[in-house]
């Protein structure tokens, strides 16, 4: 657990953090937000001693950061920044392993955390023996959440980590990290400018506002009862409208029995099942019914030919999950253009499918009410 405790960040001409105190259990992803010079970033800062605090007490698992080496606490904690900060003249392996390296961790040990983290962020063992240089950023930016778990650290802070990646690759990382933080149970303070990034996020959600704390609570208690205007201002009409949708799950609204195709089928058998199915799109599964990826008419057409497997020409499917909120699969669907997605249970397999339209539906029973003669 962290907590901070009547804690203040006071420079010679103004404060930054003005006595503020809050919990964070363990195993939290906690968003910190707000508006330019709000505290955000001290606040997180503050947490592995980077800036320290001018009052309060700030403790971890009950001890005060204050009486901890300041280079050990570090290497105990882990930190993603937006930078990425990838040292240029060291493999992938040898970024990864840096803190391990510093706390004497055998070669056998390195080596196997390394191959273990390296394939949750869906990059080949392979490229370990890469340099910075020849991956792309949001490749290097994965490695960099990468090198944050590596040591093992059970605190991970993250400094506007994806603020400089185009939405589609952020989007991803997002989904990735949130992921890996359910199941690795760390605990992650995230720090961002981007409030549908927080909601998309976060457990809970920590608004700061000059230096105070306007509201910290979870994102759907936000959305419904935001404390003040300046939270208002920052979640925006669009979010406080959507507030009004439902918040169950998307298995509400989604279709059951989605089309799909297993992995070892030809693409004869896609095209033909297509025709029947009158759809242009096919979910590509393997024998357990776990989701594998999506094949579309236009890369069957494009193709040329009827006798290839569909495994070969498949495309990675973005899916969420049967405990997904509706307001998580408008934020996908209408903002970022995606047209339909897969939903999977926990174990990966295909349960159903959210289409543009269910959700459209959604947004009109909810917030117009579903009055529709007039």
């Amino acid at each position: 657990m962290i907590e901070f405790i009547d804690v203040a960040k006071i420079y010679k001409t103004q404060t930054a953090v003005e006595n503020i105190s809050f919990k964070i259990n363990d195993g939290e992803f906690i968003c910190v937000i707000g508006t330019s010079g709000s505290g955000k970033t001290t606040i997180m800062r503050m947490i592995n001693r980077m800036t320290e605090p001018s009052k309060g007490k700030i403790l971890i698992d009950g001890e005060d950061i204050m009486e901890k080496n300041p280079v050990k606490l570090r290497r105990e904690i882990g930190y993603v920044i937006q930078q990425i900060g990838l040292l240029p003249h060291m493999t992938i392996y040898e970024n990864i392993t840096l803190v391990p390296s510093l706390l004497k961790w055998d070669e056998e040990k390195k080596r196997s955390i390394a191959e273990e983290l390296i394939k949750k962020v869906d990059l080949p063992v392979e490229y370990l023996d890469k340099y910075p240089s020849q991956l792309s950023g949001g490749q290097q930016q994965r490695i960099g959440v990468v090198r944050a778990l590596a040591a093992d650290q059970n605190i991970i802070l993250m400094d506007e980590p994806f603020g400089a990646l185009d939405p589609i690759t952020r989007e991803a990382l997002q989904n990735l990290i949130k992921n890996i933080q359910k199941e690795m149970n760390k605990t992650v303070v995230f720090v961002t400018h981007d409030m549908n990034e927080a909601l998309n996020l976060a457990d809970r959600i920590l608004i700061m506002d000059m230096g105070h704390m306007a509201q910290f609570d979870t994102p759907e208690n936000i959305l419904k009862n935001p404390a003040n205007d300046y939270v208002r201002g920052l979640l925006g009409e669009d979010n406080l409208n959507k507030a009004k949708t439902s918040y169950n799950s998307v298995e509400t609204i989604m279709i059951r029995n989605p089309v799909a195709i297993n992995e070892a089928k030809t693409t004869r058998e896609a095209l033909k099942l297509m025709r029947k199915k009158r759809v242009d799109t096919l979910f590509v599964t393997d024998a357990k019914n776990v989701l594998k990826g999506v094949v579309g008419i236009f890369e069957l057409g494009k193709l040329g030919r009827v006798d290839t497997y569909v495994s070969e020409i498949m495309n990675d499917a973005v899916s969420i999950t049967n405990t997904t909120k509706i307001i998580e699969a408008i934020h996908l669907i209408v903002e970022l253009g995606y047209r339909n997605l897969p939903v999977v249970d926990e174990k990966g397999k295909l349960v159903g499918i959210v289409t543009r339209a269910s959700v459209v539906d959604t947004i009109y029973n909810n917030i117009i009410g579903g009055d529709g003669d007039d």
